[in-house]
């Protein structure tokens, strides 16, 4: 993993994240947006007051229900690619949605 890369858990590169993008600039305008299209990709109920992420790799998280990474903080992995039983059925639904997630964890596995 590169050190200027934030890597979640499912293998989102919070630097490029438009929710971590928005909470460290302070970006209403990209809230809206992120809310908006996350709505309708995810079919969820979001807030542009939602959109606020310190990274799922903090303490802060205000949305931890996701159960990727509850999965993982359980098992106190890094992220899913040092996951023995990686890929599993829940970063697969995944991976439909961000196929990059896959592409990242496969290249830490790849050198891990």
């Amino acid at each position: 993993m590169e050190t200027n890369q934030h890597i979640a858990f499912c293998g989102l590169d919070c630097m490029k994240c438009n929710a971590y993008i928005a909470k460290r600039e302070n970006n209403d305008a990209l809230r809206r947006q992120t809310a908006e299209e996350w709505n309708k990709i995810y079919n969820l109920n979001l807030k542009p007051d939602d959109i606020n992420c310190d990274g799922c790799l903090t303490e802060t998280i205000q949305n931890s229900n996701c159960t990727i990474r509850k999965c993982a903080r359980s098992k106190g992995l890094l992220n899913c690619a040092y996951c023995a039983d990686y890929s599993c059925e829940k970063l697969d639904k995944n991976f439909q949605t961000s196929p990059g997630c896959k592409e990242t964890l496969d290249g830490i596995r790849a050198r891990h």
